[in-house]
């Protein structure tokens, strides 16, 4: 383990008391002490003080560079008058001084890991955020699988406990969340056969209070009754063993590796699985549950209160992990505690997320691969056309693996009652293949080219009615819009480009309003906090990667479109469009 630590135990006690009386002083208005600053994931911010009329005066207050050349997910945290920021691999932890000038590091970790778990990351060595614990404890998920708990205030490893296995093809990228005084960490590795599931630890000890799998009996997925009573489909014992094949389930994917929310008055914690394996669908008959599917777990036991599969024998690795928020609507003239959801299929998604009941799916770009979900059944009218199989070489299917969306997050102003979405307009053909399962080994399985979409503008940064289930406005984007959005209260919403552009945009027309052309292309999220100055502050990460950014940061030329499962087709230009990096920047007025 390596610690560069710049402060003596003095004067990280006297951080101890700055910490605290600042966050009494300042609240939580100010802070962002979670990856989407609220449980609810809607990633709005109530501060005004940037607003329509002087955004456009927005300068780099200032910068930090984490040292690492790879994907730059997530955003930092802001605690205090401390901000804690992440990098990926070998997932470097820092914690930065904000009362003084350009925000001097107070330590960084350096946690050891093996670069033989490098390779087995699917797409890129990316690491989407930090959790936080009240208490002073800081978490991440690292590459190789373990999660680490650090002193908030020191950067000293509390405890380290193995959730996943490289070796087997399981590895961690996704932000942990806590919840009461566990913390829940998932696992990615769906291109290696590995069986997705969410894990429960004390923060105190690391000590396992419960796991979750997203396939297998009901004791193991945690399913008690009926998983969902609204659809005959989701009706029914064992449905994660007997809608599989043999014994696949028990490779089949649904891993967790994207965002996880939390309703406190329901006592619910929300999160999404993963593709099923292998990527040929030939060899999984079945509707292959429970991988993308939308759960409702009791964060205490792990009980799933529901469960709700958006793509039944996904033959498109349509990976359902993306986030989903919580809001208050009103849908049809009723009143709904909702859950919002932008899948990788290209519908987005109004549930009940008290039972899991769909309210609205329609689609949010030029879906092709089904008609509609039918709100009566819940399941997708597929176009037999776009249909994947090893039999032949399935063309022109919309939206692409990568989805018409992919893990960056989206935002919600409740002023406007509109989600704001970054997105992707990518299509392509797909052909599987036969593949063997080999513990540790690819089991992808299919031979995926990407293409830009219709119009051949490969992204949109949209503004949608959840109500409703339409675009409200939108700008096209010559590039994936694969960076997180940010709304504020002074009707403002923040997204980056993989260009590199920071832009601010009109909250209710999509107007630009200002933009910044930082190093390297944003895969990060906007965040955005008070300063110890009392002035308001925006802050992204800048250093492309990702699977849209993995010929830059993989190092894969434009020769082969199939390359970097597919995204080479889409993205082959990308080398000459930006660099790696890895740099954070503050703007400020």
């Amino acid at each position: 383990m390596n610690r560069f630590k710049l402060w003596s135990g003095g004067l990280a006690a006297s951080l101890m008391v700055l910490v605290t009386a600042s966050a009494v002083a300042q609240g939580t208005t100010g802070e962002w002490t979670m990856t989407g600053r609220t449980p609810d994931l809607q990633r709005y911010s109530p501060l005004a003080q940037i607003n329509k009329a002087n955004v456009k005066n927005l300068k780099a207050a200032w910068t930090f560079s984490t040292g690492v050349l790879n994907g730059h997910e997530g955003n930092p945290l802001v605690i205090g008058t401390v901000m804690y920021v992440h990098s990926a691999f070998p997932n470097i932890v820092f914690a930065l001084d904000l009362t003084k000038e350009g925000a001097p590091m107070i330590w960084k970790h350096v946690p050891a890991q093996p670069p033989e778990a490098k390779p087995i990351a699917c797409c890129d060595l990316v690491n989407r955020g930090l959790a936080y614990h009240p208490s002073g404890k800081l978490f991440i998920e690292l590459l190789a699988g373990d999660l680490l708990a650090l002193d908030a205030k020191t950067g000293k490893q509390l405890w380290r406990v193995p959730n996943a296995d490289y070796k087997t093809g399981s590895t961690m990228t996704n932000a942990p969340i806590v919840i009461k005084d566990i913390v829940i960490a998932g696992i990615s590795g769906g291109e290696f056969g590995v069986r997705g599931r969410v894990t429960a630890y004390d923060v105190n000890s690391g000590k396992e209070v419960w796991r979750a799998y997203s396939t297998g009996p009901d004791a193991d997925v945690k399913i008690v009754g009926d998983a969902n009573p609204n659809y005959a489909s989701h009706r029914g014992k064992d449905l994660g063993v007997s809608t599989w094949q043999g014994d696949e389930w028990q490779h089949g994917g649904g891993t967790t590796w994207g965002w996880y929310s939390y309703d406190p008055t329901l006592n619910l914690f929300y999160y999404s699985s993963g593709n099923p394996g292998t990527w040929n669908p030939d060899q999984r008959p079945g509707d292959n549950k429970w991988s993308m599917t939308i759960f409702a777990r009791n964060p205490d036991n792990g009980e799933a209160k529901w469960a709700y599969q958006m793509t039944p024998h996904d033959e498109w690795d349509y990976d359902g992990v993306n986030e989903n928020v919580l809001v208050d609507l009103t849908v049809g003239g009723k009143p709904v505690k909702a859950l919002v959801h932008f899948d990788r299929n290209g519908f987005g998604y109004t549930l009940d997320r008290t039972n899991g009941k769909v309210l609205v799916a329609e689609p949010f770009g030029p879906v092709n691969w089904a008609s509609k979900i039918d709100l009566s059944t819940g399941l997708p009218v597929r176009n037999a056309q776009y249909g994947t199989t090893s039999k032949k070489n399935t063309e022109g299917i919309c939206p692409a693996a990568i989805g018409f969306k992919d893990q960056q997050p989206s935002a919600f102003s409740p002023q406007t009652k509109l989600f704001y979405v970054p997105t992707n307009n990518i299509c392509m053909d797909y052909e599987g293949v036969e593949v063997k399962y080999s513990a540790g080994q690819p089991y992808v399985g299919a031979i995926v080219r990407m293409f830009p979409g219709p119009g051949g503008n490969r992204g949109r940064f949209i503004a949608w009615d959840p109500t409703t289930g339409k675009v409200k406005w939108e700008v096209k984007e010559n590039l994936a819009a694969y960076g997180g959005a940010l709304a504020t209260a002074s009707g403002i919403v923040f997204y980056g480009t993989m260009e590199g552009w920071l832009k601010a945009v009109d909250a209710t027309t999509g107007t630009l309003l200002w933009k910044f052309k930082t190093p390297s292309g944003i895969i990060g999220n906007p965040m955005t906090y008070l300063g110890p100055d009392g002035k308001q502050y925006v802050a992204v990460l800048s250093g492309v990667g990702g699977w849209a950014g993995a010929g830059v940061a993989l190092g894969i030329g434009p020769e082969d479109p199939t390359a970097a499962l597919g995204a080479i087709g889409a993205f082959g230009d990308y080398i000459n469009i930006s660099n790696a990096g890895g740099t954070l920047l503050v703007f400020g007025l």
